[in-house]
């Protein structure tokens, strides 16, 4: 099995960065044999900026640019997908939502030609998403944010391109915590992403 960990912070030294290492090490402790690739967009500095080039992709008049086809063969290569990211006014940072922008393209990762006919290009991918928020759950339960961020991603973004949606955790109190639980808790979630 091969994972793509996508990670979305800016400090390489950040709890994200960490879960995102701890989860890569909880995979290979689980299976040996997995391999694994982080790719981390801020360092690689992806731009996120859905321009004209992308919006004639999304019409069929003009292929992907370079930049993201290389994003698409890297999650071609991957069994699944992990994303890790910090939840950012009850979503993802706008840099990761700017690569699902120009990545999860039409003829890509769904098929959409206008005439109403929409079909799901990626029902092979597995996915599971691993956020990281300030908040406690119960501010999330109380307000429906964890419902609306289940319904703009896992639902929005994933099934409408076929995506399984394997597991959604949220690891709440982030700045309040020990790191090392933080930590644990997403050790313990890599070995489990194996099976």
């Amino acid at each position: 099995m091969h994972t793509l960990i996508v990670v979305a912070h800016h400090d390489p030294r950040s709890l994200t960065h960490g879960v995102a290492t701890q989860i890569a090490e909880g995979l290979t402790l689980a299976d040996p044999q997995s391999t694994f690739e982080i790719a981390d967009l801020y360092a690689e500095d992806f731009e996120p900026r859905f321009g004209a080039a992308d919006f004639a992709v999304h019409h069929r008049e003009a292929r992907p640019p370079a930049d993201v086809l290389a994003e698409q063969a890297r999650i071609d290569r991957a069994d699944t997908l992990v994303l890790v990211y910090p939840v950012y006014w009850w979503s993802m940072p706008a840099l990761l939502k700017g690569w699902i922008d120009r990545v999860f393209s039409n003829g890509w990762a769904f098929d959409f030609s206008g005439d109403l006919k929409h079909v799901k290009l990626l029902q092979r991918m597995r996915v599971h998403l691993v956020q990281l928020a300030g908040a406690d759950a119960r501010t999330y339960e109380r307000h429906g944010y964890g419902a609306a961020m289940k319904a703009q991603i896992e639902h929005g973004i994933f099934d409408y391109s076929g995506a399984t949606v394997l597991s959604s955790t949220l690891l709440p109190e982030s700045e309040l915590r020990d790191p090392k639980q933080q930590l644990q808790v997403a050790r313990e979630l890599g070995s489990q992403m194996h099976t």
